[in-house]
């Protein structure tokens, strides 16, 4: 099977990409390099021993992707990561992202959706906003959300619900994604953010290695035990494993069924001092953190319910927060 990833770069398009080729599929990455390096390419060959194809494009440039798509057949599924994702700096620019994140969207389904190629869409629990009922499940009211990135995500999902009910042969999966952490076990790729972290995993790793003078914890008077935000941290490998059920489900389902909507986490929330605590007690070292004051567009605790996924994807996380954060330091070592 041939398939197309845009963004396939970045942090977690490059891990999916991995997983791909390892699994035997033909992998073509469509990236723009605007927020990834060519060095990934290289990284990702030196763990697959194989060369994927790939097209420095950029998914908004209708004519890059006609000729994208005239030059490629046969493609049997995209998965779409070719997206801003910073929720703070969404609230800053709120015009940039959605310039990006949804008229490239719209520009890019314009071709997909005449061929019929099924998409896997990479979208985020921020759908949800601020959510009444904790565990999320994916039938949650889709409430207002707290920054234009969560609203550029909600935007797509309608979008292409709406494409999936007017085409009767367009197929499409979308994951929200809760919080993606974690490294390959190679330690060659990661999470590599441009300028200050907007996450919290790589601003602690940078912490410990003195690319940052201390960690900043937004707020610590949330309605929560410990007074800092819950969130549901899924190591990357495990979100990776998630698109290949999708692409072997979305393969054999019957059109029938429209667009499916699938939580991917691990059922499990933590605090950001958790995080902390458990990092510490990974690395045997201590994290110099400050309290400051709440970040704009964050809600106070988000997690999810998993079971659709497991039932109908047959796809469960496997790795513990342990484990996950173990590799983000693995690759920050191995990267500093």
């Amino acid at each position: 099977m041939k398939i197309v990833i845009t963004g396939g770069l970045g942090y977690i398009g490059s891990h999916v990409s991995v997983l791909l080729i390892e699994k035997g599929y033909q992998v073509i990455i469509v990236d723009n390099l605007e927020n990834s390096t060519i060095s990934v390419l290289d990284n990702i060959k030196k763990i697959t021993n194989s060369s994927p194809i790939f097209e420095k494009l950029d998914v908004r440039n209708s004519d890059e992707m006609e000729f994208f798509f005239s030059k490629y057949e046969d493609i049997s599924g995209v998965i779409h990561f070719a997206a801003y994702k910073a929720v703070g700096e969404s609230v800053n620019f709120p015009l940039k992202y959605y310039n990006n994140n949804v008229l490239g969207l719209i520009c890019f389904l314009k071709f997909i959706e005449t061929k019929n190629i099924p998409l896997i869409f990479s979208s985020s629990a921020t759908v949800y906003g601020d959510a009444d009922v904790i565990p999320i499940l994916e039938n949650s009211p889709i409430k207002k959300a707290f920054s234009p990135y969560g609203k550029t995500k909600q935007i797509c999902e309608e979008i292409i619900q709406d494409i999936s009910k007017s085409n009767s042969g367009f197929k499409s999966v979308i994951l929200r994604y809760f919080n993606p952490i974690g490294a390959h076990s190679s330690g060659l790729i990661g999470e590599l953010p441009n300028g200050v972290p907007q996450n919290l995993i790589p601003f602690i790793t940078q912490t410990l290695t003195g690319k940052r003078e201390e960690l900043l914890v937004f707020g610590n008077d949330y309605p929560t035990e410990d007074g800092t935000c819950v969130r549901d941290y899924i190591h990357v490998m495990d979100l990776a494993d998630a698109h290949i059920k999708s692409l072997e489900y979305i393969s054999k389902v019957k059109k029938e069924i429209d667009c499916q909507v699938f939580n991917i986490g691990t059922g499990r929330g933590y605090s950001v001092l958790e995080v902390i605590d458990t990092f510490e007690r990974v690395t045997k070292r201590k994290i110099k953190f400050k309290i400051t004051s709440r970040r704009q567009g964050d809600v106070a605790v988000s997690y999810a319910d998993c079971s659709k996924a497991e039932e109908i994807l047959e796809w469960k996380s496997k790795f513990t927060l342990k484990e996950a954060l173990a590799s983000s330091w693995n690759w920050e070592l191995k990267n500093n």
